[in-house]
């Protein structure tokens, strides 16, 4: 009869985490309190930011939801003037993953125009997400 419970238990825990994670997937969240917030300068990448905003996408080779992720925030940068997305090869640039702390790919660090890190999410975000964050963050894009 233990040995039921202990599963029962362990099945439970795995679903929650799951759903859990799910729910966490692409999701943005601020990075720190603003006087604190890292700042990314683009031109270690040899990439120029935006005049307004990046949208820093770190990717690996073999990562599937990267390539979504690609496209979503190329849609964003041709839909919103003055933003660029700039892909980041996490392998090729593993200081940068350090500093960072990019756990998992993708990740998606959203830079105002100076370079300061203002959000970040993990895993695949939608467009929706994207363009929310954006408003939401930089207060220069709704002019």
């Amino acid at each position: 009869m233990f040995e039921y419970i202990v599963l029962a238990s362990a099945l439970l825990l795995a679903v929650a985490a799951a759903l859990v994670m799910k729910w966490r997937n692409g999701r943005f969240a601020s990075v720190s309190a603003p006087d604190d917030r890292p700042r990314l300068d683009l031109a270690l990448l040899n990439e120029a930011p935006g005049e307004r905003a990046s949208l820093v996408q770190f990717s690996s080779a073999f990562c599937a939801p990267c390539r979504t992720t690609r496209v979503v925030l190329k849609q964003v940068a041709e839909l919103v003037p003055g933003v660029v997305a700039v892909e980041v090869d996490a392998e090729s640039h593993l200081e940068l993953v350090r500093e960072f702390q990019i756990m998992r790919t993708p990740t998606v660090l959203i830079l105002d125009s100076d370079g300061v890190i203002v959000s970040r999410a993990s895993g695949a975000p939608t467009k929706e997400q994207v363009l929310e964050t954006l408003v939401k963050n930089l207060p220069n894009l709704n002019k």
